[in-house]
């Protein structure tokens, strides 16, 4: 993974908002995210959580009851 991207391997769209519960970017941005130049992929990032609050969304919690 990219130091400039904000997957955390948790990929799956929302259906109706059309967001990935884990990082919140659309279909075509993870698309065309490599195509990308470093500052469309820092100002997306910098939207993020804004646009998954509206949407209803919070990224996955980290899990704590992991043993190894």
């Amino acid at each position: 993974m990219s130091l400039e991207s904000p997957c955390i391997a948790v990929c799956v769209i929302h259906p109706q908002s059309g967001l990935c519960y884990g990082c919140g970017r659309t279909l075509p941005e993870i698309a065309r995210w490599h195509r990308l130049a470093s500052d469309e992929r820092r100002a997306i990032m910098a939207a993020l959580p804004e646009r998954m609050a509206e949407a209803g969304l919070e990224p996955p919690k980290p899990r704590t009851d992991c043993t190894s």
